[in-house]
């Protein structure tokens, strides 16, 4: 029996390598097991060649291997592409009269997944559960799990394409089974079954749906777009307003107005987008409105890699918008880290009336785990606007009033008789436009360094691995942290520490000062090509890293290649 198994399937887009993808992964987490998927999808509707590249294992994973044990091939293109991708050991499966395949190969598993189709349901539609059945019968998974997951799986599509698909999963089930005799790849399963399948970007809609979310704007633009999908599906239990917007001017400004009337509103994007959206950003720091941004990051400039991942955007989000104001950046680096993250950008963007950024990735965005389920309990919120019953008494408002705390008061317009004055030019306390040198300098205070200075004071700390008295020290942010901590668990790495942010802004200087004053080698993780994140530590603590390594090729860092760079520096 293996412990840990790592599974690719290729095609083109069309051929349901996603369908394989997600039913394998409940099939496999319903068996006990821990899962942990990536997609690879080129920008395009049909063609081209997509994978998905999923991981199993007894422990939790986050992180995926450069080799695979069995590559399932649905295409010609798709064995010319990945079957080098297959482990030592490993196999190919592949149908090799539909691809046309004659060469032999001893990694090559023959497999009649068209012919298992026809036979099944007379398309080849049905060839995604035929390859279902094959990896089923491949690692030994009881096949009454698979026939419950595509059950479900297809439960809207009526009784007769669900039997069609059950039949193509067992045709595959039976013949490897039959034909591979070996155990090479049997699982050891589980008994806990019990775990959620979460990808980051629907962790960040069901934590937006906790902490109170009433609305929603957004234009459609990868990899943000499933946060839109997510809340719609729940918009009429959860009474939401989810808006798709003409382009993301129009998207920010909306969630503006929405927050403005009282509501907790965000939205969502990538980095073309929230380039559009900067202003917006300054209007909602200038009006003190409290707003959620997601930017979901992908390769640029322009357009890039629509489909791809990357952390390029941490200068430019840390430094969006024009003017001086107090701003949080959150760095979620699991599903995990992306649902809490996400119910406290909400709390402090209301809380400090200050714009609130999740900076994720494609990686984290599409990657999907299973989590334990008490993650999403149930949390109490606050919030942190006069309430209804006390706005009947509220007498002489002034939206931007200095006081004690710092903090102005907060009405929602319709709940108080006073007349609301709200300027996007510099103003009154009352609201009014002003020219006031000495006011400016009294507002700008109170919405920059008096707000930064309260907002440290909530920063979330880095967390921490191994550090005190480390000799190495390995820093990263966001989606790095998974791979980052399964590379350090090879024992020649036992002597290094991990610090991982999982907020960027306000910077953690005095914390990360105090950690890296003795180490000997710093050595920071980005998947971007100008260390941003080096830079960065130096600008805030004065201390340089002393190397960077950096992935830019539009995809995620895997364990093995993150372990070869770390041995480089032994």
């Amino acid at each position: 029996m293996v412990k840990d198994l790592s599974i690719r399937v290729a095609g083109e887009a069309g051929l349901g390598t996603q369908t394989i993808g997600f039913a394998m992964c409940h099939i496999f987490k319903n068996a006990g097991l821990h899962v942990f998927l990536i997609q690879d999808s080129m920008s395009r509707i049909r063609g081209g060649n997509n994978f998905i590249q999923l991981r199993v294992s007894r422990q939790p994973v986050q992180a995926i291997r450069e080799q695979c044990d069995i590559v399932v091939t649905l295409d010609r293109a798709g064995v010319l592409l990945h079957g080098k991708q297959s482990a030592p050991g490993g196999i190919v499966v592949v149908d090799k009269s539909k691809s046309g395949i004659t060469e032999t190969n001893e990694s090559y598993f023959d497999v009649p997944l068209y012919a298992m189709a026809q036979k099944a349901g007379e398309s080849d539609l049905y060839v995604n559960s035929a390859a279902c059945g094959v990896l089923g019968g491949l690692t030994r998974i009881s096949f009454d799990i698979i026939q419950q997951v595509l059950e479900s799986t297809f439960a809207n599509k009526g009784p007769d394409i669900i039997g069609k698909n059950v039949r193509a999963a067992r045709e595959g089930y039976g013949f490897a089974q039959a034909e591979f005799k070996a155990d090479t790849f049997q699982l050891e399963q589980g008994a806990d079954s019990r775990h959620l399948l979460l990808n980051g970007n629907e962790a960040m809609a069901l934590a937006a749906i906790q902490a109170g979310c009433k609305f929603y704007s957004a234009y459609p633009m990868s990899p943000s777009t499933s946060i839109m999908e997510t809340l719609a599906g729940y918009a009429d239990k959860y009474n939401m307003v989810v808006e798709q917007a003409e382009d993301e001017i129009a998207a920010v400004n909306m969630a503006l107005g929405a927050s403005f009337a009282g509501v907790r509103a965000m939205t969502g994007t990538s980095g073309g987008g929230f380039a559009l959206m900067t202003e917006g950003l300054s209007l909602a720091a200038m009006t003190e409105t409290p707003l959620v941004i997601v930017v979901a990051q992908r390769p640029g400039p322009a357009t890039g890699f629509p489909t791809r991942t990357e952390q390029a955007d941490l200068d430019f989000i840390l430094h969006a918008g024009h003017g001086e104001f107090a701003r949080v950046v959150f760095t979620p680096g699991s599903i995990e880290e992306a649902f809490h993250l996400t119910f406290k950008a909400f709390d402090l963007a209301e809380k400090y009336q200050v714009p609130v950024i999740l900076m994720t990735d494609q990686y984290l965005a599409d990657s999907v785990r299973n989590v334990d389920s008490t993650v999403l309990a149930w949390q109490p919120i606050t919030r942190h606007i006069i309430s209804r019953e006390a706005s009947a008494h509220v007498t002489d408002y002034q939206r931007y009033r200095f006081t004690e705390s710092v903090i102005s008061p907060r009405a929602v317009p319709s709940w108080i008789t006073d007349v609301v004055y709200a300027d996007s030019d510099e103003h009154t306390e009352a609201g009014h436009i002003t020219e006031d040198p000495e006011l400016r300098v009294k507002m700008v205070e109170k919405r920059f360094h008096r707000k930064m200075e309260l907002l440290a004071l909530e920063a979330v700390p880095p967390v921490v691995h191994n550090a005190e008295g480390a000799g190495t020290l390995v820093i990263g942010f966001g989606s790095t942290y998974g791979v980052i901590r399964e590379a350090l668990q090879d024992p020649k790495f036992n002597q290094w520490g991990h610090v991982h942010f999982s907020q960027v802004w306000p910077f953690p200087e005095k914390t990360l000062n105090r950690l890296l004053i003795k180490v000997k080698k710093i050595i920071t993780v980005e998947n971007n090509a100008g260390a941003q994140l080096a830079r960065l530590i130096k600008r805030e603590t004065g201390i340089e890293p002393n190397k960077s390594i950096l992935k830019y090729d539009g995809r995620p860092f895997d364990v093995d290649y993150l372990v070869q760079k770390f041995n480089e520096e032994i």
